[in-house]
């Protein structure tokens, strides 16, 4: 992998950078400030399926300057549909690198981190430290505890999403806003119903495009430092029906994770 960080030390903006995002860095809310941050900016994305390929793929394009990608598995003929990242010829190649492959291909000034490793508790704890944002492109509930709880205790702004059948949810989990709930103040961990998995019960390809887009979306304002974000709101999506609704969601007091916060 090309490592760019010497490049990023003395100009966040190296060789055609500038260009490429100039029509983002014009809009008044962003600018070059916005833009500088999240040229600076590591973002980690745990899962490069179908909600972490457009997102992994659009903080690239954005300009992110490092993205650590996590995923043991690998590419399957049945991902392609809606796994954008990956390709026929990636086929039986780490989801983590063959993420590499496509972000290099379309920022090569973008510094990509695979890591085609499962990301279990131990390995989390040592992933979040030197990240701004953290995004769960996950599809199931342990690993989705796992993620909540390292960014929790590492004090990071998770982005959350997941996509089953035609519907999208998405939310922001914030530990520096005092209010903020975390993953299992919704989702308890002993509730079978918070484990659905779309390769049980399916899901529409381009779901998987509108959620992660919305969840890379999110992960950019955290970074730059822009709009409001959906901490303490959880965004639902049925594109069956092309509606969107969002709802309050609230600290639970007797939360395991953060229910004694302070």
């Amino acid at each position: 992998m090309k490592d760019l960080e010497h490049e990023a030390s003395g100009n966040v903006f190296p060789g055609d950078l500038r260009e490429r995002v100039s029509r983002q860095m014009i809009l008044r809310e962003l600018g070059e400030k916005g833009q500088a941050a999240i040229s600076s900016a590591h973002f980690l994305v745990i899962g490069a399926g179908g909600l972490g390929s457009p997102a992994i793929l659009y903080l690239a394009a954005a300009g992110a300057g490092t993205i650590t990608v996590v995923d043991a598995d690998t590419v399957s003929v049945s991902n392609l549909s809606r796994q954008i990242l990956h390709t026929t010829s990636t086929v039986n190649v780490n989801k983590a690198k063959s993420a590499a492959i496509a972000v290099e291909r379309l920022n090569p000034h973008c510094r990509i981190i695979p890591v085609p490793e499962f990301a279990d508790a131990v390995k989390l704890k040592a992933l979040v430290k030197n990240v701004d944002v953290i995004l769960d492109c996950t599809d199931n509930l342990a690993t989705r505890i796992a993620v909540s709880r390292a960014a929790h205790d590492a004090g990071k702004p998770l982005v959350f999403a997941s996509a089953v059948r035609f519907s999208g949810q998405l939310t922001v989990f914030d530990p520096s806003v005092p209010e903020s709930p975390c993953f299992e103040c919704i989702f308890e961990e002993d509730d079978p119903g918070n484990d659905v998995k779309a390769a049980a019960v399916g899901v529409f390809s381009s779901v998987t495009g509108i959620v992660g887009t919305l969840q890379a979306t999110e992960a950019l304002k955290i970074a730059a430092g822009i709009g409001s974000t959906l901490c303490g709101r959880m965004l639902f999506i049925d594109a069956l029906n092309m509606q969107f609704d969002t709802i309050k969601v609230k600290r639970r007091k007797r939360c395991p994770v953060c229910g004694e916060r302070h």
